[in-house]
């Protein structure tokens, strides 16, 4: 079990993740603004943070800045759209969605929990119809 700090501004989709997260056994922690996420990081010990696509891209690096800061220890998984690049270049993974989640999501913030142990395999994404 990891524990996840999960950052955006689109609540529906950070807690949407926290279901996906929490239903693969992790504890998760969602923060919407800088304030949230340096108090939750005073109160946790983060294994990873997920930094969610809907964030502007100074806001993704400003929030990767501040989760280094005060959550060192926290990996850090970036999640981008389709349509656009990877923005947080230290960041120790990134994924893109929707096309990868929700199956690769909780792959992903395992692996980057605990390098160590034995990996999971990939799946394939799942193919929306609409």
């Amino acid at each position: 079990m990891a524990v996840v700090l999960c950052t955006g501004t689109d609540l529906a989709l950070m807690e949407t993740r926290r279901l996906i997260l929490q239903e693969a056994g992790h504890k998760v922690v969602t923060a919407a603004k800088p304030p949230e996420i340096a108090a939750a990081c005073s109160k946790h010990a983060f294994d990873v943070a997920v930094i969610g696509q809907s964030i502007s891209a100074d806001s993704k690096r400003s929030d990767a800045s501040l989760i280094r800061r005060h959550c060192p220890s926290a990996k850090i998984l970036e999640l981008y759209p389709a349509n656009q690049h990877k923005i947080i270049e230290d960041a120790d993974s990134w994924l893109e969605v929707p096309a990868e989640v929700p199956q690769e999501l909780a792959q992903r913030v395992s692996r980057l929990a605990n390098p160590e142990a034995k990996q999971l395999p990939r799946t394939k994404p799942i193919r929306r119809l609409d």
